[in-house]
């Protein structure tokens, strides 16, 4: 089994056919076609299910992938470290980022030291994140608070309370702060299921023991601004997040009892990945010279 056979494997799975496989891989689709075919030949073994032009993994392929990814990865980790000596004249780095706020603040201190490195950003809650970084569809992740876990390297990076914000004519937008119990009588729109903002909101609410009413779950920080300026209830957001609109007003929450923390993390296996290893290097460096203007 080769590598290239390898590669044509995990992309038939992650585009779910042959067709968008052999384009990604600028090949034809009898090509790709055949790359599978030999592996399953050779071992006798059935690594999709056929229906029409729909395509499965089977069980099989199910417990293959992920092995089939990081043997991939690992050979982008050697080329990159062959490559130049080590000094990272080329490669792509792939980013996943609960927000475009904090990303774009690290890509701009890799890219001071790495121009030549190529940058591609996937947004997302913290929840899709850690699963691309399980998938190697991402290499480093941003996250905002998360439970440690021993598969992950977390490295924090900075802390942020969150805020609640209302539209221009609400009762709380003439005020500077409300208690957290004021929430309890307001209809509160919330992130998704997997969004660490909420589950952070959700954790101090369970602490107080304050009950507050969820009118509306909603997928996106964009949609949720809408919301709110529609009119729709009180929202929340990490402070680092919030976009100013001239039909919104933030109200910030007495004693800030609410926090994200953002983390930067990638899988343990790939910490010592020469382009993970440098981007956490950047980060290093970006922290020490914010921490040293602000002592001078």
């Amino acid at each position: 089994m080769t590598l290239n056979q390898i590669r044509a494997f995990v992309m038939v799975a992650q585009h779910g056919g042959f067709s968008a496989a052999a384009r990604a891989l600028n090949m034809s689709h009898t090509t790709l076609s055949s790359q599978i075919q030999m592996i399953e030949r050779e071992y006798g073994a059935e690594l999709f299910h056929r229906r029409g032009r729909r395509v499965d993994l089977s069980t099989l392929g199910l417990e293959m992938l992920p092995m089939a990814r990081r043997m991939i990865s690992l050979e982008s980790d050697m080329r990159h470290m062959l490559d130049g000596s080590g000094k990272l004249h080329y490669g792509t780095l792939k980013l996943g980022a609960v927000s475009p706020y904090h990303v774009t603040e690290l890509i701009e201190s890799f890219h001071a030291v790495y121009p030549r490195i190529k940058l591609s950003v996937k947004l997302g809650n913290s929840e899709l994140v850690l699963d691309d970084l399980d998938k190697y569809v991402c290499d480093v992740g941003v996250v905002a608070s998360c439970q440690p876990q021993r598969r992950y390297y977390m490295q924090p990076y900075a802390r942020y309370p969150v805020i609640a914000f209302v539209r221009h004519d609400h009762r709380f937008a003439r005020r500077e702060s409300i208690a957290l119990d004021e929430l309890a009588g307001e209809p509160l729109l919330m992130r998704e299921e997997g969004s660490t903002t909420r589950k952070a909101l959700e954790d101090a609410l369970h602490e107080h023991k304050i009950k507050v009413d969820v009118a509306m779950e909603i997928g996106s920080r964009e949609a949720l601004r809408e919301s709110v300026a529609r009119g729709l209830g009180v929202g929340t957001v990490s402070e680092s997040e919030y976009v100013p609109d001239p039909r919104l007003r933030v109200v910030r929450i007495q004693n800030e009892p609410v926090w994200t923390q953002i983390h930067v993390c990638c899988l343990h296996e790939r910490r010592e990945s020469r382009l993970v290893a440098a981007f956490f290097e950047a980060i290093a460096h970006h922290q020490s010279a914010l921490t040293s203007s602000d002592t001078t």
